[in-house]
């Protein structure tokens, strides 16, 4: 689902809202998101999963076309980990999740 999909999804289940306000709504909770994670910080929706960010160091790669060598610079990537709700949604039938 992309974004686009998702505001027609909320719209379609909300019609006493304008599209607009949906747009901009989805807007700022991903924005919120994202800033979040740019500072450094964790967020955490209950039931559904946490966003966080993790660093990788840098380090020695491979430049898979000519096998040579390459140093790939460290980097911040972003890490979601789903909450119990959602695995068990995803895996209804097991109970150790």
């Amino acid at each position: 689902m992309i974004k686009s999909e998702l505001i027609q999804r909320i719209t379609e289940r909300n019609p006493h809202l304008y599209q607009r306000d949906i747009e901009n709504v989805v807007a700022a909770i991903l924005d919120t998101i994202s800033d979040a994670l740019a500072r450094g910080d964790r967020v955490e929706l209950r039931g559904f999963g946490a966003f966080s960010v993790k660093n990788r160091p840098a380090r020695v790669g491979r430049n898979p076309r000519t096998g040579e060598q390459v140093q790939v610079d460290a980097k911040a990537v972003p890490f979601f980990k789903t909450g119990k709700e959602m695995r068990q949604r995803l895996n209804p039938g097991d109970e150790g999740a």
